[in-house]
């Protein structure tokens, strides 16, 4: 029904499709259609119109969802497109040589920027099928095979596929990529530090970009560092391409000071012509700009809550509207309250999002029955209306919807979604079907899953599918297809691939440790650079810690020697034999403390100078500490450590063991520490 209104609506005056798809484009009455497989190209017609191209004329129409249930088209300009490169040229480079993947739908707007970006540079463009867009493994597999320089992804996409890099044998395998492009979502910097550790070198170039469909795909760029990775919270979209002008404006289109949340304007070159047969909703999105240098000129309401940061560079914090975005997509949960209630036994739907504990976000429906309501027949009526990524992971019947004082609807009282549904009273027949059902459960965060529930309709999405895969190879040591799993999304039907399926790859496990242990990949790394470039702090990763209060020093020795005993890594150095570097793990080691006294003026030159200290690694322990005395009750304490021996994670554990270790020295006793886990394998991680 989506795709016959979309049609209908651009009015094209050609449909590409294939007999598959052929009834729900023809619901769109007056449409010529060609089926491109049953082309047959010799059959030319001469009624073919010559149409002379301008720059402003439409390159394409993409639709977005829309509050009033009808989604709206997007029409952007070839114009728009080129510039979009111009502009960016300086930053990126690209050219001839570079391999491009066409991983998102063409009603993604980030195809654009995947399929312009190859075909105006005379680059190669690489089509991912959609079974391998879903598969990471596969997908990184794709991304070595061909070569492919220039990636552009979701956060949420990346972080699959950053988990499969590092489940791969060996992990952080040699890829070829030169840049990787985030755009679609808001990213989270911390998810990118286990792909900094494993891809110490900085290749490829990790890259930040916001943008909409009504700007023509981007805003803004920000290149990101293994710094910000390991450090920001925040998702830093950066600054706004040369040729577009950002405002951050109050409510009265007034600027605001920087650090103060603001909604997001965009003017200039990249700004859409509008939406298609939609005049009324194009003038409130695309209004006149007050501070434009000429009369006449348009700036976007991007609906995006945002802040200037001390840096110059824009935040992102939220959206100033009831846009939500899942998995990359856009939302408006209006246009789905009004699918819902063309139902004819639903009088009222509210759509909602729940963040769950494992961070997915999910839509959920809360219904309002008009007479005998079936939560699986409103389920089917919405699937032929709505694309999966629009269809709600739950639906809850109430008798009516909460309210406030003020007679909005509360969202704070809807109760939680159940995701169980009417299954088959049938029981696990075999001990494998029972364990897919707990498999099942534990993915999706419920007690229990029947043995014919189908996955999808309990809440679950291709990203948490990926997941499950991942559980079942652990489980049965066996490697399933994620295609398998959309074809057959329910245990009963899982566990019958189980007898068939080919083995799993081999798992890492416990051995007995050798003389000699060998240096892990990104270790071997860092020690080549180490003779290359001799002792430097390059690789220095600090922290530092302002102590207020009486300070017990004799006891910080101590408690920085618990921690130092307590951790392998912290008191291994990296000799050589025979040209070749190995791990030395000392028995014991006299941990220093040198303390200085600063003023508060010399203080940060003073904490320069420490996080620079270069390790001499084949020596020297890879950490160092240092205290600076402001005065008798106020110290900063700097701990410096080589990336050989940890990551920006590890500050986290470093901090918490030596707190609770003084913490130990200071009541006179020695810490009681907790069994590490076991994550060794032939050598020291």
């Amino acid at each position: 029904a989506r795709v016959a209104y979309m049609v209908g609506d651009a009015g094209p005056a050609l449909v590409l499709t294939t007999t598959e798809h052929r009834a729900s484009v023809e619901s769109a009455s007056g449409m010529p259609v060609l089926l491109l497989d049953r082309l047959d190209v010799t059959v030319q017609s001469a009624d073919n119109p010559v149409v002379a191209l301008a720059p402003d004329h439409p390159a394409y129409v993409i639709y977005t969802s829309g509050s009033t249930g009808r989604p709206k088209g997007v029409v952007v300009a070839h114009r728009n497109v080129v510039r979009l490169f111009d502009a960016t040229r300086k930053w990126f480079g690209f050219g001839p040589d570079d391999v491009w993947t066409l991983f998102h739908s063409y009603a993604f707007d980030f195809s654009v920027w995947e399929l312009w970006g190859a075909l105006l540079h005379g680059g190669r463009l690489v089509v991912v099928p959609y079974e391998v867009s879903r598969t990471p493994g596969d997908f990184l597999d794709l991304l070595a095979d061909h070569g492919v320089t220039v990636l552009n992804q979701t956060p949420s996409a990346f972080y699959q596929l950053a988990q499969a890099d590092a489940d791969a044998s060996p992990p952080g395998r040699e890829l070829a990529l030169r840049l990787v492009v985030f755009g679609g979502e808001a990213l989270q910097p911390s998810r990118l530090a286990d792909w900094y550790r494993r891809h110490s070198d900085d290749t490829p170039t990790l890259i930040n970009m916001y943008g909409i469909t009504e700007t023509t795909v981007h805003v803004t760029y920000q290149p990101l560092t293994r710094e910000r990775a390991t450090a920001a919270a925040a998702s830093v979209i950066g600054v706004g391409i040369p040729d577009l002008r950002t405002y951050v404006l109050g409510p009265g289109l007034e600027l605001v000071a920087p650090g103060v949340v603001g909604e997001l304007y965009v003017a200039g070159a990249g700004v859409a012509r509008g939406y298609l047969g939609r005049s009324g909703l194009t003038a409130e999105r695309f209004v006149a700009d007050p501070y434009a240098a000429e009369p006449g000129t348009r700036m976007y309401r991007t609906g995006d809550l945002v802040r200037w940061n001390q840096d110059g560079e824009l935040e992102f914090v939220g959206r100033a509207d009831h846009q939500v975005k899942i998995r990359g997509f856009r939302i408006e949960p209006g246009e789905i309250e009004n699918v819902l209630t063309d139902h004819p036994d639903v009088a009222e739907a509210a759509v909602v999002v729940r963040e769950e504990q494992s961070g997915d976000a999910r839509l959920i429906a809360y219904l309002v029955a008009r007479g005998a309501l079936r939560v699986g027949h409103v389920r089917e009526f919405a699937r032929g209306r709505l694309p999966d990524y629009m269809l709600p992971a739950a639906f809850v019947v109430l008798d009516r919807m909460p309210l406030t004082a003020n007679g909005k609807l509360d969202k704070a009282a809807l109760p939680e979604p159940d995701f169980t549904v009417p299954g088959s009273a049938r029981a696990a027949r075999t001990p494998h079907e029972q364990i897919v059902c707990d498999l099942f459960a534990q993915v999706l965060g419920l007690s229990r899953v029947g043995v014919d529930d189908d996955f999808f309709d309990l809440g679950g999405h291709s990203l948490l599918a990926t997941r499950l895969i991942g559980q079942i190879r652990a489980a049965f040591g066996v490697e399933l297809e994620l295609r398998a799993l959309f074809d057959g999304p329910t245990p009963a039907a899982v566990a019958a691939l189980l007898d068939t399926a080919g083995p799993a790859r081999p798992p890492l496990a416990a051995r007995e440790r050798p003389t000699a242990l060998p240096l892990s990949s990104a270790q071997r790394r860092l020690w080549f650079l180490h003779r290359m470039e001799g002792p430097s702090a390059t690789y220095n990763i600090p922290l530092t810690l302002r102590l207020s209060g009486e300070l017990d020093r004799v006891a910080l020795r101590a408690a920085l020697g618990d921690v130092v005993a307590r951790h392998e890594s912290l008191r291994t150095v990296f000799p050589e034999a025979d040209g070749t570097s190995y791990q030395h793990v000392l028995d014991s080691v006299g941990v220093e403390l040198p303390t200085t006294d600063v003023t508060e003026t010399e203080l940060p030159e003073a904490l320069k100078s420490a996080a620079r200290y270069p390790f001499d690694l084949a020596t020297e322990t890879p950490l160092r500490a240092e205290l600076f005395r402001l005065d008798p009750d106020r110290h900063v304490l700097v701990l410096v450590l080589h990336h050989i021996a940890g990551d920006g994670w590890s500050l986290g554990p470093l901090a918490s063991d030596l707190t609770r270790a003084y913490t130990a020295r200071v009541e006179g006793r020695v810490p009681e520490w907790r069994a590490l886990p076991v994550q060794y394998a032939d050598y020291t991680l």
